[in-house]
């Protein structure tokens, strides 16, 4: 689930769908639903498609190790060690 496996493709894990995220991310914080709309459109056509449900996993993810921080109702990136 947040690896790829032999059952689960690189596109579909959480860590590359957080990769994916980190990268919409670098230039400013985004709004929740911004970021969703910026993903799905990045994504490859042949890549697995993508639910609004494992994007929001893999936020969680992201917030769980703390890469991701709420600010102002948008979503941005932790820069640094937490003080």
């Amino acid at each position: 689930m947040i690896l790829p496996t032999k059952y689960l493709t690189a596109d579909r894990s959480l860590i590359v769908v957080g990769a994916e995220i980190i990268k919409v991310l670098t230039e400013t914080p985004r709004s929740v639903s911004e970021v969703w709309e910026r993903v799905t459109a990045s994504r490859t056509p042949h890549a697995a498609p993508l639910t609004y449900d494992w994007f929001l996993l893999a936020i969680t993810l992201l917030y769980a190790i703390g890469t991701l921080d709420m600010r102002n109702g948008l979503l941005a990136i932790v820069s640094g060690a937490k003080q």
